[in-house]
């Protein structure tokens, strides 16, 4: 962090000392990110709204359980590592016996996750007493399933980041002093969720961001429901119109072969040219290969396109087969970001989101008339930090975004 400082300041750029903690803004997904597990009562009701809320909140989802917690279940749970455990179950009034069983079978465990409760709140009480008898860890929070065809997901969604903000990036060590931990406000998608859902607002259109990385390919949707799908609860568990979907087998390093076999497996164009299949074969070994020659750069630009238009694909379409799509159709811009495009040749980056905007076979429906951007400077975390400490920084923040477009 100070030595990040130094080279702004060497740079020229006038930034305050980092201990003045009210001027400095600062998101991490340091130590792997924020792990999540979600323990719920009904794998297709409060586990799955647990597991979006989870995903709104910047969390990378490694273990989905929904039942009651057997010593078996409990062990499988341990072994996935989790930093923060979301404990849901039943809408309120409803079912509260298994939230209360699962709630006493992390008590005595010895999984050393922190909690979030998040169930029937009639039951808030009794989990509270139960975890707080084993000193357990644990913030309550509001049921993110109140009643069924709602999911409410903000309160939740700040009780992770408190454990995030306090357990995870301060208890993991992650730098010699207090102070990296003292300035971390947020997990980075989560930042990145709050930045869409700002940059959203200042526009008043529904927009999309699609970010590759290295081993995931996250995106986000900020949408403004109209019509039906503003009125009728048509799910069990109702989508999240600020929402982001997290792809762990698309990236473009660590992931690439699993990009390049899920294209083929859809048949899309270009994934079965020698040249990118003898370039992603180079990457198993070599996961810090940097393109060097225009012929590689096109390649890389050609993997991006894959896993963009593949996450973009399963971010729109149904969950399952009782829902319908994801309503992408009056989405005004598609914003990429990510070192693949940021680093990309003038010109290419835009090309690649372009051709996501083209994808008509892929079973999600295309917006009609987007536009497609690129997040130059990596600017949506920035807006996620500031935009609601200020208003003008947002605003500011927002329109240079647009203006790279």
């Amino acid at each position: 962090m100070q030595r990040a400082r130094q080279d702004l300041v060497d740079q020229g750029h006038q930034v305050p000392d980092l201990a003045q903690g009210d001027d400095v803004y600062v998101c991490s997904s340091a130590g792997g990110g924020l792990r999540l597990a979600v323990v719920g009562f009904e794998r297709q009701v409060t586990a799955e709204a647990g597991h979006r809320v989870g995903l709104s909140a910047g969390a990378k989802v490694v273990h989905i359980f929904a039942g009651r917690l057997s010593v078996a279940d409990v062990a499988a749970l341990r072994a996935d590592r989790p930093d923060v455990i979301l404990l849901v179950g039943g809408t309120n009034g409803g079912n509260s016996e298994v939230l209360l069983h699962n709630a006493r079978r992390l008590a005595t465990s010895r999984v050393g996750a922190a909690i979030v409760a998040a169930g029937n709140d009639e039951a808030a009480q009794a989990v509270a007493e139960a975890l707080t008898d084993t000193q357990r860890r644990f913030v309550m929070a509001d049921n993110v399933l109140p009643k069924i065809g709602e999911v409410a997901p903000t309160s939740a969604r700040s009780a992770i980041r408190v454990i995030f903000l306090r357990h995870v990036i301060g208890g993991k060590g992650l730098s010699k002093g207090p102070l990296f931990a003292s300035l971390v406000q947020a997990a980075t998608p989560d930042a990145v969720l709050t930045g869409a859902e700002n940059l959203g607002s200042f526009l008043g259109e529904d927009i999309v961001i699609a970010d590759v990385g290295g081993a995931t390919t996250d995106v986000y949707s900020v949408l403004q429901p109209e019509g039906e799908d503003a009125t009728l609860r048509k799910h069990v568990v109702a989508p999240l119109w600020q929402s982001r979907t997290v792809e762990g087998d698309l990236g473009m390093r660590w992931s690439a072969a699993t990009v390049l076999e899920a294209a083929q497996s859809e048949g899309m164009s270009g994934a079965a040219d020698a040249g990118l299949v003898r370039w992603v074969g180079s990457l198993r070994e070599h996961t810090d290969r940097i393109p060097e020659s225009a012929q590689e750069q096109g390649w890389d630009a050609e993997l991006a396109r894959l896993a963009l238009t593949l996450a973009v694909r399963r971010h729109g379409r149904p969950a399952n087969p009782a829902e319908g799509p994801r309503p992408l159709m009056n989405v005004k811009y598609l914003i990429g970001s990510g070192g693949a495009l940021r680093h990309a040749p003038s010109g290419v980056a835009k090309g690649v989101i372009s051709g996501v905007l083209a994808d008509h076979g892929g079973g999600w429906r295309t917006p009609t008339a987007a536009i497609a951007l690129v997040d130059e400077h990596y600017l949506l975390a920035a807006l996620g930090l500031i935009g609601d400490q200020n208003t003008g920084v947002s605003r500011g923040l927002a329109t240079q975004i647009m203006e790279q477009g």
